[in-house]
């Protein structure tokens, strides 16, 4: 049976790349995201490239619905290699009037269930040979007071912050799995990339490019922060 990636917060962009460039090294895709229409064209496109591809709809926000979801993945793919986390939420601009629900609801896409996920899929990632979990990120979760102004400036404060707890979770995990030999990396985006909700039209990153990166540090085993821009 072929390996099994899970690519989380699945849309136009770094996922669709993720998905296209492990597709065709020969595993079988599980497409997940809300939204049920980009869902059936993400699985159609992958197929026209003779990648075998599912589509998972899921509240990745909702650790319950993650936990379902691994096990609806697992039966129709079988055990999940990979686990790959580019869903993210872009609420709570500013911090000083965010509702705090919508500060919640960002930490629960970027942390809460993406912990819901590897949990429920560590049986299958502590079986599987070359398993690992990667995970998408974005510069403004540095530790910088520039970059602290730039997030205060953008109006994306809560994802910063998000961004910064992810980054802080990715190093733990790293330590925590790796006597379980279970690879966990991210890429962190320096920038905006080509074709998602962040391109003004002046994006200079391609998604293959952070999808190729994935692909390096997944088979290198040995870095678990690369950076792409």
């Amino acid at each position: 049976m072929a390996k099994t990636i899970l690519v989380c917060g699945f849309g136009p962009g770094i996922s669709t790349a993720v998905a296209e460039k492990f597709g065709a090294e020969g595993f079988s895709v599980a497409l997940v995201a809300r939204n049920t229409d980009k869902l059936t064209a993400g699985v159609q496109a992958l197929e026209a490239k003779r990648i075998h591809a599912a589509a998972f709809p899921c509240d990745l926000a909702d650790p319950a619905a993650v936990r379902a979801l691994i096990a609806k993945v697992r039966a129709a793919l079988g055990p999940i290699t990979v686990v790959q986390w580019t869903a993210y939420a872009n609420a709570a601009g500013d911090l000083l009037t965010a509702d705090t629900a919508a500060v919640r609801t960002v930490l629960d896409v970027a942390i809460s269930g993406l912990v819901a996920a590897v949990q429920e899929a560590l049986p299958d990632l502590r079986k599987e040979k070359d398993s690992a979990v990667l995970i998408t990120n974005g510069g403004l979760g540095y530790f910088d007071p520039k970059v602290d102004a730039a997030a205060v400036q953008w109006n994306a404060m809560g994802l910063a912050v998000a961004n910064a707890a992810k980054h802080k979770l990715v190093g733990m995990l790293a330590q925590k799995l790796k006597s379980d030999g279970i690879y966990v990396g991210e890429v962190m985006v320096l920038g905006s990339v080509k074709g998602t909700a962040f391109d003004d039209g002046r994006a200079t990153i391609e998604a293959s490019a952070i999808a190729q990166k994935f692909w390096e540090l997944y088979r290198a085993r040995a870095d678990t922060t690369a950076q792409v821009g």
